[in-house]
């Protein structure tokens, strides 16, 4: 296919990938090298060059989280597109400093604020006109509603970047963010969706009863699972859909938990907080049934914020019952930035990037707009 951007015909291409999770607790940017003709034989990425983790301020990620919860107002967006774009330009600026670098490309994913796939809408902030000019190279951004365009969930589109990375299999990927996902890949086919909630609830709790922006390495849900109350929750209509399917913080976050708090916060603040964490684990385990039978020698990797939580992993080797394994191929939270990387190489070069089959959409599309220096 025709390139979409000039390839150099001498070296690989230098990619940045910017990732805000659901988490929303920062951004993260990695620099990638990818070889643009690798593609289709399917290992593109050559090495990671660097990732640099900026922590949003306390009012920018309240006012992330206020936008999450429906309580931001037209002009509140507005702005807050703007200041969003400032702290991805200056995390961007940042590591190419660090590493000397001039990119040849950026992939922009933005902070999600509102997810509603069964209206075919999805909204990420960031403005990408800020970012093109702390830079001087193109922008590759909104990658997630071309796949909306066309019927599709707009999530997951971390599974093909997945393959690339891991190859035909078997291995399973976990990736315990806000919002959990799953991609199990064996031979030339992969599933993946949106498990339900990964730490949205958690940090939510952490930040109301421990005033934390999370509890670290879930030292304080140490109590008891209130049985009842996990089989409640785990009667929510997202876990009888089958995929494809995805879900956010409109389901499972600022509402959900305010709903649950007088059921929880009569309950001791440990039984609380491993109540939470059994839910997550929980979740996970009932949608990793779908996959089952397991393929002899099938890896099973973690990722994500979670994948720190003791809590957290006790209860999934318990209710999971597949030994986990830390993905250690990259530095913690930069997993996501290093596909958003592979996606924006993807539609550089003109390819598809998502699975049609992962998220219901139509049919295959190149994806993202692009912004020139």
């Amino acid at each position: 296919m025709q390139p979409r951007i000039p390839i150099p015909a001498d070296r690989p291409w230098r990619v940045l990938g910017l990732m805000s999770g659901t988490s929303a607790d920062g951004v993260d940017a990695v620099a990638i090298e990818v070889d643009p003709g690798a593609f289709e034989a399917g290992h593109p990425f050559r090495r990671l060059l660097g990732h640099l983790a900026l922590p949003y301020a306390e009012g920018l990620r309240g006012q992330v989280l206020e936008a999450a919860s429906n309580r931001l107002d037209p002009a509140g967006l507005c702005i807050l597109q703007r200041q969003l774009g400032d702290h991805h330009a200056q995390a961007a600026r940042q590591l190419c400093d660090t590493l000397d670098l001039q990119p040849d490309l950026a992939s922009l994913h933005g902070q999600t604020v509102q997810h509603h796939p069964d209206h075919g809408a999805s909204l990420q902030l960031a403005d990408p006109y800020v970012l093109v000019e702390a830079l001087g190279c193109p922008v590759v951004w909104d990658l997630r509603r071309r796949d909306l365009a066309v019927g599709g969930q707009g999530a997951p589109l971390v599974p093909l970047p997945e393959l690339w990375l891991h190859g035909p299999g078997p291995w399973l990927a976990l990736n315990l963010g806000g919002i959990a996902n799953l991609t199990v890949g064996g031979g030339s086919s992969i599933l993946a969706w949106d498990t339900g909630p990964g730490m949205s609830l958690l940090d939510l709790a952490a930040q109301q009863w421990l005033g934390l922006p999370y509890d670290p390495d879930g030292a304080h849900a140490a109590g008891t699972v209130v049985a009842p109350l996990l089989a409640r929750w785990l009667a929510h209509p997202y876990f009888r859909v089958p995929p494809p399917k995805s879900t956010g913080r409109e389901v499972f976050g600022a509402a959900w938990f305010e709903a649950e708090r007088p059921f929880l916060e009569p309950l001791p603040l440990p039984d609380r907080l491993a109540t939470l964490a059994a839910f997550t684990a929980a979740t996970v385990a009932v949608e990793a049934t779908r996959t089952r039978p397991w393929p002899e020698g099938l890896r099973a990797l973690v990722s994500g914020g979670g994948a720190r939580h003791r809590r957290l992993r006790a209860e999934l080797a318990e209710r999971l019952r597949l030994p986990l394994e830390d993905d250690l191929a990259f530095p913690s939270g930069a997993r996501e930035a290093v596909s958003w990387a592979l996606l924006g190489a993807a539609s550089a070069r003109g390819l598809p990037g998502h699975l049609p089959g992962v998220t219901g959409a139509s049919g295959p599309r190149v994806l993202g707009s692009w912004v020139w220096p």
